[in-house]
């Protein structure tokens, strides 16, 4: 049993694995949307990396849980579990902004190849996450708030775009075809990491609803936009969890 939550941070880690598989395997393809070339991202196989990514989440979610349940946290665990957020919602998710990046790229007048120059920029996500948690690792403890907000929530929220490209609701698929706006995301995505922002934790206070506020706010919310924003939910969440963390007031406990 000691050894189960390593094997939840390892079931996290592989599928991360599989995720990269199949976002390198995906190739976008040209369709038409209301008589206008579009170029969609979220091919089958896209899809399939997204769900491991939110599988990777899931590992992720219950390693830490039963760890402290079993009493068997240790800095070997710790440490895997970096490891394997680094793959899964760093690596991974910086697979599917390359493939973003080289569609946006490629419909460019007589953009025959797209030099790598353009299309590193996605691997920031990785490389700020690693920093993001270097630094929680070697920072004092806390379960009220984080500092910054955490390398999981920035890849499940770049696992939705190939749904969001392949869906394209509000035309919100079409407008991140632009270079310029997966840059901005980009960006955006990798100061959140390192920002000093201080966000709630999604763990429960004793059973009072006056000290869990935000948390049931942020979970309720989410949970009545899925049926109206469908795919849309997913940023909408992420974009509700930072405004919420600044209505909220963490003690330093």
């Amino acid at each position: 049993m000691k050894h189960l939550p390593n094997i939840l941070t390892l079931g996290n880690l592989f599928s991360g694995c599989i995720a990269i598989a199949f976002i390198l395997n995906s190739q976008p393809f040209l369709s038409e949307i209301n008589g206008q070339q579009y170029w969609i991202v979220g091919t089958t196989q896209a899809y399939y990396g997204s769900l491991f990514i939110l599988l990777a989440g899931i590992f992720d979610l219950f390693d830490g849980m039963v760890a402290r349940w079993l009493g068997v946290s240790s800095p070997l665990g710790k440490d895997l579990d970096s490891l394997a957020d680094v793959v899964s919602f760093g690596v991974a998710p910086s697979m599917i902004l390359m493939k973003m990046l080289w569609v946006a790229w490629i419909q460019k007048p007589h953009a025959i190849d797209v030099s790598m120059t353009w299309l590193a920029p996605a691997f920031l996500i990785a490389c700020f996450g690693a920093l993001r948690l270097a630094r929680f690792n070697h920072s004092p403890a806390t379960t009220s708030y984080f500092t910054g907000v955490p390398i999981p929530a920035i890849g499940l929220v770049v696992a939705s775009f190939p749904l969001i490209n392949l869906y394209n609701p509000l035309n919100i698929g079409t407008s991140m075809q632009s270079p310029w706006i997966i840059y901005g995301i980009i960006g955006i995505l990798c100061w959140l990491m390192v920002s000093k922002i201080k966000l709630f934790t999604l763990k429960f206070n004793q059973f009072s609803v006056k000290k869990n506020w935000v948390q049931l706010a942020w979970f309720g919310l989410t949970l009545i936009s899925f049926p109206f924003l469908k795919i849309l939910a997913v940023p909408f969440s992420f974009l509700l969890y930072i405004a919420l963390s600044f209505a909220h007031k963490p003690s330093e406990a």
